[in-house]
């Protein structure tokens, strides 16, 4: 029997399974393998980058899948060296030809690298990528507040997607609170805090008392926000795992005990100061 994965709901209608695979730092060589197994587990969400280096291989892991294309919500991001109005638009086709496609489902940048001033002239080219029907959702990751507003205020299309670093350490209830304004979906990386988290000792509590894995914990405590979250895994066994989390739930004194956990803690670069390097 397949499960059934909730959707979040994009701004403009469009509906995105609420979990994914994210294949950051999968080789080449291995990313079709891990993308075709993750989908006959049942993800129908694959999440990519051009700075990955891995595209093309996400692109044969689908058809290697032998699923329509229509079945299969496909995201890639814009590397940080191509912003700019028509670099975007030239990368943007260099990623559909090394994924083999002729659309995409949800198209990012990658930072906002604001030293670097980019960012909105990079978005006018994702509006026009969209209103071209090349791609059927344009968002934004790793935008704070501040990117945000200056993205509605100069743009003319609010972003559908902000996917950031998100975890029970960096809860990010300011951020999300601007999104739920606005009508944006947020989407977790790493959300399970690049494992750290998977031994702590709430998590592991919460995990014995339902008989689940603690990243099963994890990942459903992101559903249940109205999270997308995308883990990564390249073994089919905790590929399985993190996809079956939709058979619990975790109580409400649960959820708050780990949002509790907060502490406003960064793995990855703070996006006010990343200049891509």
């Amino acid at each position: 029997m397949m499960t059934i994965v909730p959707d979040a709901s994009l701004n403009n209608g469009l509906r995105m399974p609420q979990m994914g695979l994210g294949v950051w730092q999968v080789p080449q060589s291995t990313v079709a393998d891990t993308v075709a197994t993750a989908l006959e587990v049942g993800y129908r969400s694959i999440d990519t980058a051009a700075s990955y280096g891995n595209e093309a291989g996400v692109g044969e892991g689908l058809r290697r899948s032998g699923l329509d294309r229509e079945e299969v919500f496909l995201a890639s991001k814009l590397a940080n060296p191509d912003q700019g109005y028509d670099s975007a638009l030239r990368a943007f086709d260099a990623s559909l030809e090394r994924m083999g496609l002729d659309h995409l489902d949800l198209y990012l940048l990658h930072w906002p690298l604001p030293h670097q001033d980019r960012y909105v002239s990079s978005w006018r080219a994702l509006e026009r990528l969209y209103a071209e029907g090349r791609v059927r959702a344009i968002g934004v990751c790793n935008f704070q507040v501040s990117h945000l507003e200056r993205v509605l205020d100069e743009g003319g299309i609010v972003p559908m997607v902000n996917q950031i670093e998100l975890h029970p350490l960096l809860v990010q209830n300011k951020l999300r609170d601007f999104h739920s304004r606005h009508n944006i979906v947020t989407e977790a990386w790493s959300p399970l805090g690049q494992g750290h988290l998977l031994d702590d000792p709430t998590v592991t509590a919460i995990a014995e008392g339902l008989g689940r894995a603690p990243a099963q914990v994890l990942l459903r405590w992101q559903i249940q926000l109205g999270n997308v979250a995308i883990p990564k895994s390249v073994t089919p066994e905790r590929i399985r795992s993190n996809f079956d989390v939709f058979d619990f739930e975790l109580s409400a004194e649960d959820m708050q005990a780990v949002s509790a956990l907060d502490q406003g803690h960064r793995f990855g670069p703070d996006p006010d100061d990343f200049d891509g390097d």
